[in-house]
């Protein structure tokens, strides 16, 4: 009768024994909790990002989509050794690309880690907002070459484009 019940067991986040600290370059996705679709207007089914992909209609942000959209802009402001270099606001979750540079082609741990950065900025914006909207943790992927970074910054470009074929798609 005392049957064990087997729960499912967490994929680790991050990789084992990796320094996210170190210079390089960090592909970030958060996904809202229950993958609500919080951040988009529901009146412009479009998107909304860095200047060089923003639709010419400007579309608008929801209030949340707003929140979060000024704290990632942020992020540099808070951790000036961590560059911001194109980020996406889908429905849903966001992507985002940044970047630890090297000192003098030299590898040097940064003050504070990726995930540090990141979580502060979760933090923020629940608290901003007055409850908490993300999912627990974030995926990331470590961008290890010029092909690989390609790739990841079209996939963030085009995301809202094939939006309705994305993995994180839900219709509410």
């Amino acid at each position: 009768m005392d049957e064990e019940i087997k729960l499912p067991k967490r994929k680790r986040n991050r990789i084992k024994d990796y320094d996210y600290s170190s210079c390089g370059t960090y592909f970030i996705t958060i996904c809202t909790k229950d993958r609500k679709n919080i951040f988009w207007n529901k009146n412009h089914p479009y998107y909304v990002g860095e200047d060089i992909i923003l639709p010419f209609d400007k579309t608008v942000l929801s209030p949340y989509g707003k929140i979060a959209d000024g704290a990632i802009n942020a992020i540099p402001e808070h951790y000036p050794h961590i560059e911001l270099l194109q980020y996406i606001i889908m429905p849903n979750h966001v992507h985002m690309i940044l970047y630890i540079p090297c000192k003098d082609g030299r590898m040097i741990s940064s003050p504070t880690s990726i995930p540090t950065a990141v979580g502060q900025m979760k933090r923020y914006v629940s608290k901003k907002i007055g409850f908490a909207i993300w999912q627990r943790s974030f995926h990331d992927h470590v961008i290890r070459n010029k092909k690989d970074y390609e790739k990841i910054s079209k996939y963030i470009h085009e995301n809202p484009l094939i939006w309705r074929y994305d993995c994180f798609y839900c219709e509410e």
